[in-house]
């Protein structure tokens, strides 16, 4: 049993970061070996609509066939039991760089043919953890909701079961003072980490890890 862990975050040891930790933990406890994966350790494009995972010669159908950073990556993914995907909400969106993976990971699995003979046949469970700066209670508002639950329903509907995991409110920077960020009750946040992402968003992302090993 194989977890893989993808870090879209550009922030190791913040937020995004500590939860897939967290989660590797969990599924590690269970009994299964855990890779990490940093987007941004790596050089990279999102899909370039070549068409090259549905040509019918060269035996490349399901498999994206750019050659960069990513490549590793995708075979990983496409060998592991279990994954579960990380990042933080900028402008509304995962980052870029996770965009990246998601185009190239699924793009190469969805099937054009008429009868929509599924193309990656086997299921895994997936997980997706995001991270945001405000307060859950505004995801609506702000069409946080659409969003998570369009993630989940794509792999989910892909892959198999998907979990996924928000941390709103989340601590961004040591130092409020040394930022234009007038906005934020830094006291409020600061208890919130203490309180609710130590130690329930981290006991929830442990257990997640634990649900894709398999318990």
């Amino acid at each position: 049993m194989k977890v893989v862990a993808i870090n879209g975050s550009p922030r190791k040891g913040w937020n995004t970061h500590m939860l897939l930790e967290k989660a590797l933990e969990g599924a590690k406890s269970a009994g299964a070996e855990v890779e990490m994966v940093n987007l941004y350790d790596l050089n990279s494009k999102g899909c370039i609509g070549c068409l090259g995972c549905k040509r019918k010669d060269g035996g490349s159908v399901g498999k994206c066939v750019l050659k960069d950073g990513l490549t590793p990556v995708l075979e990983s993914l496409a060998e592991c039991d279990a994954f579960i995907l990380g990042s933080p909400i900028y402008i509304g969106e995962v980052t870029g760089e996770l965009r990246k993976l998601i185009e190239r990971l699924t793009f190469q699995y969805i099937s054009y043919d008429k009868d929509r003979t599924p193309i990656f046949s086997k299921k895994i469970r997936t997980g997706f953890v995001f991270t945001t700066n405000c307060p859950e209670a505004m995801y609506e508002t702000v069409g946080y909701t659409v969003k998570f639950d369009g993630y989940k329903n794509l792999f989910g509907g892909m892959f198999g079961e998907c979990k996924t995991l928000t941390a709103s409110q989340t601590w961004q920077i040591d130092d409020y003072d040394k930022y234009r960020m007038s906005a934020f009750d830094v006291e409020a946040v600061r208890k919130r980490r203490e309180e609710v992402f130590f130690p329930q968003d981290c006991q929830n992302a442990f257990e997640i890890g634990k649900w894709l090993a398999g318990e």
